[in-house]
């Protein structure tokens, strides 16, 4: 189940906001600028399978939400937990970064965490099966698809390069949690 908690940037222990309502999550991320839908997905994958068949299986919505954004590449990330670099996979994602672009995000299977800085704030968002995150460009992030990874996500891009992140130094994202998803549901 989706979730959203979020923290005192200075107090990573005790959340001052927490729900897993998927209309509160919606108005909390539109007030710092994240689009946060929830789909059906219509094509069964699964973590692993390889990006081809994911992208045959979603080219409708894919071309859709191409030809409404601009988007100029896509692609697809499918881990399963026994991927031979899930952990160099992981940690390319952990660090706090920002992108010149939105990242945007569709979940077709499993599930991972983004956390956002906002000002003084950490927005703590556990993506599921069936959501579309869109963080916008600057937004400083991490994220997080745990020890065992196990998702399936399109990624769409306006920049043809696809995915380039601006780290900031900051070591904040160690002092969060990390995506766990017995705790997610």
């Amino acid at each position: 189940m989706s979730r959203l908690r979020i923290f005192a940037e200075d107090n990573p222990n005790t959340p001052l906001q927490t729900t897993d309502c998927h209309v509160a999550i919606v108005a909390a991320l539109e007030k710092i600028g994240v689009a946060f839908e929830r789909w059906t997905p219509t094509h069964p994958v699964k973590p692993g399978d390889a990006p081809e068949q994911v992208m045959a299986a979603y080219r409708e919505d894919i071309d859709r939400l191409v030809a409404a954004h601009g988007f100029q590449s896509v692609d697809v990330v499918s881990i399963a937990p026994d991927h031979p670099d899930r952990v160099a996979l992981r940690a390319k994602f952990l660090d706090e970064h920002a992108h010149k672009e939105n990242e945007v995000r569709f979940f077709v299977a499993g599930g991972g965490q983004f956390s956002l800085h906002v000002g003084d704030r950490v927005y703590e968002v556990v993506c599921e099966t069936g959501d579309l995150i869109s963080v916008p460009d600057g937004a400083t992030h991490w994220f997080d698809m745990g020890e065992e990874p196990s998702f399936v996500a399109i990624r769409f891009f306006t920049e043809p390069d696809g995915w380039v992140g601006y780290f900031t130094g900051s070591d904040i994202s160690r002092r969060f949690s990390r995506y766990q998803p017995a705790q997610a549901s």
